[in-house]
């Protein structure tokens, strides 16, 4: 874990810009693009934190915000607007 920021989910939402759902929602175990083990480590107990690796998730977020403009530009080149 050295070397990265890892945070508990509320702090991490919050430096993300995002709330605590939608941080849990990317998870990979819900079907999101989370990397288990990467992007988070789930606690030993069911009530322990989930802890987030910061540093990444922000890079994720980036790659997919990239992904959806060129996407978005694609499409109004195809419809000629």
């Amino acid at each position: 874990m050295a070397n990265h920021q890892w945070l508990r989910t509320p702090t991490a939402a919050e430096a993300l810009g995002c709330s605590q759902n939608h941080l849990k929602r990317c998870r990979d175990s819900h079907g999101g693009f989370l990397v288990g083990g990467e992007d988070y480590i789930l606690g030993s107990s069911h009530s322990a934190s989930i802890l987030w690796n910061v540093e990444r998730i922000r890079a994720a977020f980036h790659h997919r915000g990239v992904i959806r403009q060129r996407g978005e530009a694609v499409l109004k080149q195809a419809v000629g607007a």
